[in-house]
């Protein structure tokens, strides 16, 4: 049968988009007090220098999954919304597959980067011999673990219930490990192993879902036809490429601020930053969630809408995201030094100037949240890479100019504030000129 089950096609409208974003907050509210606790006891059981070794290994895998892969399931729920939505089942099993092999070619790739810098380029970047080989086993494990391509499976057919299930493992898996590490003796190793194993068992768990949620496009022939998916989805290739260096950029402006705050002052300033950083990315982590809910619907609705409807969902969208960003960022200005002292003790008060201009930026980031789902699913993926480039451009050129000047880590969050800020505006406007070309289009 060619038909799809009523529970797999994807619905459109705001209903569904918080309707997702529930689940996802359902799965990610659970995981944020657990963070919380974990990351307490991270930076309370460490200390501030340790713990900065801990956040520069964690920063520099996150930062390989980023750019050396692909966050192919953007490009599954892309293109396989049409599939789905008309039950063509074997053409979506040949786009999952071929996803699947670039996932693997990009965590191949990351593997012999990692490689390169941690036992080629380790004393040029002034590494900690004593931690070089267990950072380049945890970044393997992150490499091999952050395939997206049965995200997009799960995300794509509707199901952010079973993907809010798979998630918790990880939050739940660190809260229970740092329990024992700190009865154990805590040290920067057990963390990393800890870490890198409820990973790589949450990566497990969602390729077991994608199967059993779509059994019909991932068996049978279709690993071996993989190829043709290229032909069968004009404009792929491209979309590949685009995605790829938007989530390069997104890194870079994640993490280079940690990077060169660390290279310029220290892994005890890196920990410090990183901590108020880790606050701040609270508020980017619901921009992800805000994406993740958004893309799906949107990608449907542009195919199943008129142009007017689909432009109202996504102001209506964007109206929501601002709302919150003005609470974050009223919420750091009152609450950001008790915060700081609550999870990481007195140590890490002087933090709280640091939180500030982090919290603005995330604001900054959530406020545009529609934006990029928004083109990406109209087919102007093009030029939200240009506002994301021209914003890393600006973050960095910031960032730098305030660490030469000699102002800290409280000038490096400026210098995020700042290239966030351009990315909002931008964003919004490429998305507002956008949205009046498809209507002028259509009358």
């Amino acid at each position: 049968m060619n038909q799809s089950p009523p529970d797999a096609l994807p619905r459109t409208g705001l209903a569904n988009v918080l309707r997702n974003l529930a689940w996802l907050l359902g799965g990610k509210g659970f995981a944020a007090v657990c963070s919380l606790i974990y990351l307490a006891v991270l930076s309370r059981s460490l200390g501030l220098r340790d713990f900065g070794h801990f956040s520069l290994i964690f920063a520099t895998a996150q930062s390989l999954v980023a750019l050396t892969g692909f966050q192919t399931w953007q490009t599954i729920v892309r293109f396989g919304a049409g599939p789905v939505l008309r039950g063509e089942w074997a053409q979506f099993g040949r786009l999952a597959w071929l996803c699947a092999v670039i996932d693997v070619a990009g965590a191949a790739t990351g593997t012999l980067v990692a490689g390169l810098v941690f036992f080629v380029l380790a004393g040029v970047l002034g590494l900690n011999p004593a931690y070089v080989e267990m950072a380049f086993w945890f970044n393997c494990a992150l490499l091999w673990s952050r395939l997206t391509t049965p995200t997009g499976i799960v995300r794509v057919l509707d199901r952010f219930d079973v993907g809010s299930y798979v998630e918790s493992v990880v939050p739940l898996g660190r809260l229970i490990a740092s329990g024992v590490i700190v009865a154990t003796g805590p040290s920067v190793a057990k963390f990393l192993l800890a870490w890198a194993l409820f990973d790589l068992l949450a990566a497990g768990l969602y390729w077991l879902a994608a199967w059993r949620l779509a059994p019909q496009a991932l068996g049978q022939s279709h690993p071996r036809q993989w190829r043709m998916a290229l032909a069968e989805n004009p404009g792929i290739t491209g979309f590949f490429g685009i995605t790829y260096l938007s989530s390069s950029f997104e890194a870079l402006t994640r993490h280079g601020p940690l990077f060169l705050v660390g290279w310029f002052l220290g892994t005890s300033a890196g920990g410090l930053y990183r901590l108020a950083d880790q606050l701040a990315q609270g508020v980017k982590l619901f921009s992800g969630l805000v994406v993740r809910a958004v893309f799906p619907v949107l990608a449907v609705s542009q195919m199943a809408e008129e142009a007017q409807a689909f432009a109202r969902l996504v102001w209506q969208v964007a109206r929501m995201a601002a709302m919150a960003g003005i609470i974050v960022t009223l919420a750091a200005l009152f609450l950001g030094e008790e915060l700081l002292v609550l999870i990481g003790g007195n140590s890490f008060a002087v933090g709280a100037p640091v939180l500030l201009p982090l919290a603005i930026g995330a604001a900054f980031e959530l406020a545009s949240v529609s934006c990029e789902p928004a083109l990406f699913s109209t087919g102007h993926a093009a030029a939200a890479l240009r506002a994301r480039a021209l914003s890393v451009v600006v973050l960095a050129g910031a960032v730098m100019a305030m660490l030469l000047a000699g102002h800290g880590p409280t000038g490096a969050g400026w210098g995020v504030a700042a290239g966030m800020a351009v990315f909002y505006v931008a964003m919004t406007l490429t998305l507002w000129i956008t949205m009046r070309r498809m209507r002028r289009a259509v009358a």
